[in-house]
């Protein structure tokens, strides 16, 4: 599936380009790309946007494709943002680096992988877009199966990125659990049944299954036992 977001900027397409782009087949021979990543393309070149296109979908990745900045912006503003962008540094509107700035300032993109494509590549440019937030630093005109080994690479840390994120929260999810079983209870002295919120009473097993893992086996103690046969006359 191909998802494209447009603006009225674009620049003229070379012909020549395209085609040069569309003959590169290049598959992936080891077919790892985690199922369905997609990938943000936000380049204001046609020309290179439709190869980056092409290629990124040929590689098993699904593209969303911005033709400037503004429009990158939206979809990393969206409710499920791509795990991996690949910015223009130079685009009308907001240019790739600041976005990079805005990724990393932003907590619910903190696992996207940034690779930032530039003409720039002067050792001050490189260190300013590495140190505006971006992973990788991919100078133009590069080459294809260099750009697919490097995607590759991000696509596999992203996922290992939002793992991590989910176990974290997993994580953090039980100690909140466990929290609420360490706290003082409320129960009552005769019915053992435990007092929540809002006045209202649970019994003490139903309260435990709730907040924890653990069954309950009914049975009688020894001391209940005996109790009980006198309290039948046994």
């Amino acid at each position: 599936m191909r998802v494209s977001v447009s603006s009225a900027r674009c620049s003229k397409i070379n012909h020549g380009r395209v085609m040069e782009l569309q003959e590169d087949r290049t598959a992936d021979p080891q077919g790892d790309v985690p199922a369905s990543l997609r990938v943000l393309i936000a380049e204001d070149d046609a020309a290179l946007r439709h190869g980056l296109q092409v290629q990124v979908a040929r590689w098993g990745y699904e593209p969303i494709v911005c033709d400037d900045g503004d429009a990158a912006r939206l979809v990393l503003a969206g409710e499920d943002p791509p795990a991996l962008a690949v910015l223009d540094w130079s685009m009308p509107g907001t240019d790739g680096i600041t976005l990079c700035r805005e990724i990393r300032a932003t907590p619910a993109l903190s696992t996207m992988y940034v690779m930032l494509l530039t003409a720039h590549d002067t050792r001050e440019q490189i260190v300013a877009g590495l140190s505006g937030g971006a992973d990788e630093y991919i100078v133009k005109p590069f080459d294809w199966t260099v750009l697919q080994a490097r995607m590759k690479t991000g696509a596999r840390i992203a996922a290992l990125q939002r793992k991590l994120a989910l176990r974290v929260h997993q994580l953090q999810h039980a100690l909140d659990m466990v929290k609420q079983l360490s706290g003082l209870l409320p129960i009552c002295s005769y019915c053992k049944k435990i007092r929540r919120d809002g006045n209202y009473w649970q019994q003490l097993e139903a309260y435990v299954s709730e907040h924890t893992e653990a069954e309950f086996s009914h049975g009688v103690c020894p001391d209940c036992f005996e109790a009980a046969k006198k309290e039948f006359g046994l």
